[in-house]
């Protein structure tokens, strides 16, 4: 036997022999990891207290992302032609806020607006009082016509031309 216990030896001898620990594949082989799971929080912006107020005086509160504290609407359900349709007041209605309609008209004429018949008649009647008033004589018939009349009828003159020259011409004259 020896005179030195196992344990002993151990302190003595470091080198000797050295403890081993097992791979950390091993591990991972014989025990479970669970990592935790991620669980995002719903984005909730912050609201702010507004002040609604209608085009009727009315005032409602509402919360809104909007930082601003009255927000005074200048079309809503009472004066909009989407949401009151059969509302006599609203229909034939141009809204020209900023007065950029008028400044296209200026510049352009009026040859753009879906217009009908009887309003291309009416402003017709107005330019031609206008005029009369400015110079005191009675001036010819000013004729508004709609772009649409202008490219509807574009290149039918021409179409109407050939379809004359070539059609009435007699089969002698014609190149063979």
């Amino acid at each position: 036997m020896s005179l030195i216990s196992p344990n002993t030896r151990r302190l003595i001898l470091p080198t000797a022999r050295r403890l081993t620990l097992p791979s950390p594949s091993l591990i991972a082989a014989h025990q479970q990891v669970r990592h935790a799971t991620l669980i995002r929080r719903p984005k909730r912006p912050y609201t702010f207290t507004q002040l609604v107020t209608l085009t009727d005086g009315s005032t409602y509160l509402h919360r809104t992302t909007s930082p601003s504290p009255v927000y005074k609407a200048t079309k809503d359900v009472r004066n909009s032609p989407l949401w009151n349709p059969s509302s006599q007041n609203l229909q034939n209605i141009e809204e020209d806020d900023a007065g950029k309609l008028r400044s296209f008209r200026g510049k352009f004429g009026r040859g753009w607006d879906g217009e009908t018949e009887q309003e291309a008649v009416d402003v017709a009647e107005e330019t031609q009082d206008a005029l009369s008033e400015e110079t005191g004589e009675t001036p010819k018939a000013v004729k508004q016509e709609s772009l649409m009349d202008l490219i509807g009828t574009y290149g039918s003159n021409e179409q109407q031309a050939m379809k004359a020259k070539y059609l009435h011409t007699p089969a002698s004259q014609k190149k063979k």
